[in-house]
């Protein structure tokens, strides 16, 4: 594959609106376990966005599982099951296995040396392999997906970054943002402290990059094909992505960080990597719906209770009454929804932007709340909220 030509100079930018293309950019969850509430908080509000605003706008949505499986908390879980499991047959497995053993490779705290991950790196990034066990957590998802009206950007497909690791870094010391010490043993660090930012490590001495040099890959080349990029992510990477944002923002693009709060469990906030899913993972909610309310119902209801009523941050904790709510809130919008409205639909979901092309996924869900509103019209809810 030919990578994609870097760009070092903006191009002009026309008004915010029609014309222009947008990037959605949200970060990727590691295939390693079941979908929790704050994983799906994320999934909802990236997918009525890019819904949204396709109906106004040219945009991609870029979620691409073969950029990230080069970190080391993907490889070094790969290599942990095949140094503990053997030849498991993982196509028979559930997400709540495979999960379970993950939490045990992060319990371990093994740190794994960079020559047993080696391989690995190698067969990800010449022959596009991925372990079947993120295989079957992938196809796991996918079934979710469709059951929940979320647009699939490719889950199961190779959509590796236009530019290679060293391509990358000499992109970044072109621009004098690169600080690289391999030569003295050292690591690499991608240096924006003449902006005020701290200096950050991309890649270690031994050669493992992270997750910002798996991003870099990948949205540099990208970055300058697009006039606005949209990255949505949980807080607690925000100082990584005003990183990347000072990075890509030369190139072109005007780039917007929206922050997505995760969603604690009785008033705490709980990794996926210590387990705790159990009741309250993709699979269970949507089966606890099920039994009362159909597929239309389960994806309107759903983003409903994860966009509107939890809100763009993490105060409110999961609550299965209020995800009820949400529900048979929606068996009622369904059923009095006229065909269509006016104005149009294009004039009715612009008025959920700002100074950004993308539309606001927040004030266009809660917008269907009001008690004095008319009920949402069938045109609204098929294009954004009820998308098989």
């Amino acid at each position: 594959m030919t990578a994609p030509t870097v760009v070092s100079s903006p191009r002009p930018r026309p008004a915010v609106g029609a014309g222009r293309r947008v990037l959605l950019a949200p970060v990727t969850i590691t295939p390693s376990k079941p979908l929790t509430p704050s994983h799906l908080k994320g999934l909802f509000w990236t997918d009525v966005m890019y819904r949204a605003t396709a109906c106004l706008s040219e945009v991609d949505y870029r979620f691409s599982h073969s950029t990230y499986h080069l970190t080391e908390q993907t490889l070094a879980f790969w290599e942990f099951l095949d140094r503990t499991q053997g030849d498991t047959a993982y196509a028979s497995l559930t997400e709540d296995d495979i999960g379970s053993l993950y939490v045990r490779h992060r319990a371990a705290k093994d740190r794994v040396p960079a020559a047993a991950l080696r391989p690995y790196a190698d067969a990800v990034e010449h022959h596009g392999w991925v372990h079947p066990a993120a295989t079957r957590v992938l196809e796991l998802w996918r079934g979710h997906y469709a059951r929940l009206g979320l647009y699939d950007p490719g889950l199961l497909a190779h959509q590796p970054p236009g530019l290679g690791l060293e391509e990358m870094l000499e992109h970044l010391r072109a621009r004098g943002v690169c600080l690289d010490h391999r030569e003295l043993g050292g690591p690499v660090y991608l240096d924006l402290t003449r902006h005020g930012l701290p200096l950050r490590q991309i890649v270690t001495a031994d050669g493992r990059p992270n997750y910002l040099a798996c991003a870099l890959r990948e949205l540099l080349p990208l970055a300058p094909h697009y006039d606005e990029l949209v990255f949505l992510y949980d807080r607690d990477l925000d100082p990584d992505y005003q990183l990347l944002a000072r990075v890509l923002g030369p190139l072109g693009p005007v780039v917007h960080r929206v922050t997505v709060g995760r969603v604690p469990v009785d008033g705490e906030i709980r990794s996926a990597r210590t387990g705790g899913w159990r009741g309250l993972d993709a699979a269970s909610l949507i089966e606890t719906a099920s039994a009362d309310h159909d597929d239309a119902a389960i994806r309107l209801g759903m983003r409903l209770y994860f966009i509107a009523t939890l809100g763009p941050g993490q105060a409110q904790s999961h609550r299965p009454d209020l995800l009820s709510q949400c529900l048979k809130r929606a068996d009622r919008l369904l059923g009095g929804a006229p065909d269509t409205a006016e104005p149009g639909l294009p004039e009715r979901l612009g008025v959920h932007r700002r100074d950004h092309t993308y539309v606001d996924p927040y004030r266009l869900t809660t917008s269907l709340l009001g008690r004095r509103r008319a009920a949402p019209a069938r045109d609204l809810l098929k294009e954004v909220f009820l998308c098989p």
